[in-house]
C-alpha cells in the first residue's frame, strides 16, 4: 500500500504470453496490493504463463471483446477489489512496470485523479516493439489531437494509465 491507498494493476491481455514474466516480474508488490490480468480469449498460452506466474486475479473472456471491453473487465475488477488506485498496464513491455511506485505516488498525493505514461518521452516505443507503421499513425494522430484539444501530450493513446477510484466511479463506460 502506498500511503493508506489500496493499489491495483490491471493488465488487459491478449497474446501477451511472450512478454508477460518480464512485465510481471518488474512489479514493485510492495506497493501493489493486487495484480489483476484479464484475457481478451487469446490464441497462445497467456493463461498458463498468468497462472505460473502466480497472477492472484485471472479473468478469461470466452469471446473476445475487443480492446475496450478488456479495459472494462480490468477495471471492474479492480473496482470490486476495492482499489483506490488504478493502474493499467500493458503485459506488451512496450512500457516499464518500474515507473508503477511513481505513478501510484502522484496519485496518492491528491494532486492528480488521472497520469498517462508515454512511450514517446521515453523513446521506448520502438525499442519495445511497436510496429514503426504504428509509431507513425500514432505520432500523426497525436500531433492532429494535440491541434483538436489545444493540448501538448505526447501520447494519447497509451497503455500505461493510472486512475483513482473517484474517476473510474464516474466515467460512464
Amino acid at each position: 500500500m502506498i500511503k493508506n491507498k489500496k493499489v491495483a494493476v490491471v493488465l488487459p491481455a491478449y497474446n501477451a504470453a511472450k512478454t508477460l514474466k518480464i512485465t510481471f516480474e518488474e512489479i514493485d508488490r510492495s506497493i501493489v496490493d493486487e495484480v489483476i490480468l484479464v484475457d481478451d480469449h487469446s490464441s497462445d498460452e497467456t493463461i498458463e504463463v498468468a497462472k505460473n506466474l502466480g497472477i492472484e486475479h485471472i479473468i478469461e473472456h470466452i469471446e473476445n471483446r475487443g480492446y475496450g471491453g478488456n479495459q472494462k473487465s480490468c477495471y471492474k475488477k479492480a473496482l470490486d477489489l476495492e482499489a483506490d488506485i488504478v493502474i493499467m498496464l500493458h503485459p506488451d513491455y512496450q512500457y516499464t512496470p518500474l515507473l508503477i511506485p511513481s505513478i501510484a505516488s502522484l496519485l496518492a498525493s491528491g494532486l492528480y485523479e488521472v497520469v498517462l505514461g508515454s512511450r514517446i518521452l521515453g523513446k521506448g516505443a520502438l525499442r519495445g516493439g511497436m510496429p514503426v507503421y504504428k509509431y507513425i499513425a500514432n505520432r500523426f494522430l497525436t500531433f492532429f489531437q494535440n491541434i483538436i484539444m489545444g493540448a501538448k501530450l505526447s501520447e494519447y493513446h497509451t497503455g500505461y494509465r493510472g486512475f483513482t477510484r473517484k474517476v473510474l466511479e464516474n466515467i460512464n463506460y
